[in-house]
């Protein structure tokens, strides 16, 4: 009984873990900060995620190199 709950707990434990870590920042960037204003899009922090973010133009909600 005591090794099914010590693994139930590890399980919750690694689950809780693996859901507080953004998956966010393991996507590469795909534009660069000056692309993206050239594309008439502005640079912006998104304190959610961590990572710069284009808005509007043409890479809209792509993240900054």
């Amino acid at each position: 009984m005591r090794k099914r709950l010590l693994g139930f707990t590890a399980a919750v434990m690694l689950a809780v873990l693996g859901a507080m870590s953004p998956g966010a920042q393991a996507a590469t960037p795909t534009v660069t900060g000056p692309a993206c204003v050239a594309g008439k899009g502005s640079v912006e922090y998104n304190a959610a995620t961590g990572l710069w973010t284009c808005i509007d133009g043409t890479h809209n909600g792509e993240t900054i190199d």
